[in-house]
């Protein structure tokens, strides 16, 4: 073998020497931050993060002895998801879990170097998040949380539980691609179940929220659907209390809205996203890269009623409804 041919052997094997024996050293610390969209004292957000915690120690990773965090709450709000991502990136950890997409987005304008594992996001691709479902090509991969397709399933839900509906209001989010994507699909699938949809903007104040849901709910036969955007959540308990003030059925994305009073969700189970995302944090702490993991859709969907709206609304769910739902809140 030639001199300059060694040479470029060893600066090779010299590494993978590296890369593997930083996964192999318990005794490291290695940092995990970790951004979410919600507030520290979000319970839905803690459990979820404990099951991400959980799947982590099953694979070999305990806190305080090989794997730290450094977990950010920004409770929805884009000028604090900007400045703790521009924070957790320069830090330079192992690798970020984010959740959502405008954490997601956040980090990638701030760094195109640290890893990131996102969770819950709608269009990856659409955003600009990744090249490609199937190769990322950047320092970002993840977990869905839904398909565009499960939007249309909101509107035929919201006609099943509330067969004189005729107007619904959605609720989305149009300075992203997700809140867009979701409302055409809606649009798309209305005047298959006679249904005539307008939007509200969930970027908008608290205040004009009200009034726009106020000013909707004066004519009869309405619902609302309400799709998934961090800004949304941010504010579900606001938009959860308007529908009971004006006792309109509505339809939810996730089973937090279910949770805190609202009337029914159909969406991905969240908690199992976050379980598997930790899978591919650890094998990228083990040295892989994001850009060759495929993104993943979700494997698990989760209809959840909540018997008391219901009755509080005058309305009896169907049978056939009841039958399908994986929770019932009475």
């Amino acid at each position: 073998m030639k001199r300059r041919e060694f040479i470029t052997f060893l600066g090779g094997a010299a590494a993978v020497w590296a890369v593997n024996a930083r996964a192999q050293q318990p005794d490291r610390m290695l940092l995990v931050g970790v951004l979410q969209g919600v507030g520290a004292d979000d319970l839905e957000g803690k459990a979820r993060f404990t099951a991400f915690e959980q799947g982590l120690h099953q694979l070999g990773w305990t806190v305080g002895r090989n794997l730290r965090f450094d977990h950010r709450w920004s409770e929805g709000n884009a000028d604090v998801i900007r400045r703790q991502a521009a924070e957790l990136a320069a830090l330079a950890p192992d690798v970020i879990l984010a959740t959502g997409s405008q954490a997601t987005e956040q980090l990638l304008q701030v760094t195109r170097v640290v890893p990131i594992v996102f969770a819950v996001v709608i269009d990856p691709v659409g955003a600009g998040m990744v090249a490609r479902l199937s190769r990322p090509g950047g320092n970002a991969t993840g977990f869905m949380a839904f398909e565009y397709s499960l939007s249309g399933k909101w509107l035929e839900l919201l006609k099943q539980i509330a067969p004189g509906v005729n107007r619904a209001a959605v609720l989305r989010d149009p300075l992203s691609t997700a809140g867009i994507g979701q409302f055409a699909v809606i649009q798309s699938v209305a005047p298959s179940v006679g249904v005539e949809v307008s939007p509200i903007n969930t970027h908008d104040k608290a205040s004009d929220i009200e009034r726009a849901i106020s000013d909707f709910a004066r004519e009869p036969n309405g619902g609302l659907i309400a799709t998934a955007s961090s800004s949304g959540n941010a504010r579900r308990e606001l938009i959860v209390s308007l529908a009971a003030r004006y006792k309109l059925p509505a339809v939810y994305f996730n089973r937090d809205q279910v949770s805190s009073g609202g009337l029914i969700s159909y969406g991905s189970d969240y908690t199992d996203l976050y379980r598997r995302a930790a899978s591919y944090v650890d094998r990228i702490l083990k040295g892989e890269k994001p850009a060759e993991m495929p993104v993943q859709a979700p494997n698990k969907y989760e209809l959840v009623i909540n018997l008391k709206t219901a009755k509080a609304l005058g309305l009896a769910i169907p049978p056939s409804v009841l039958a399908r739902a994986d929770e019932v809140i009475e």
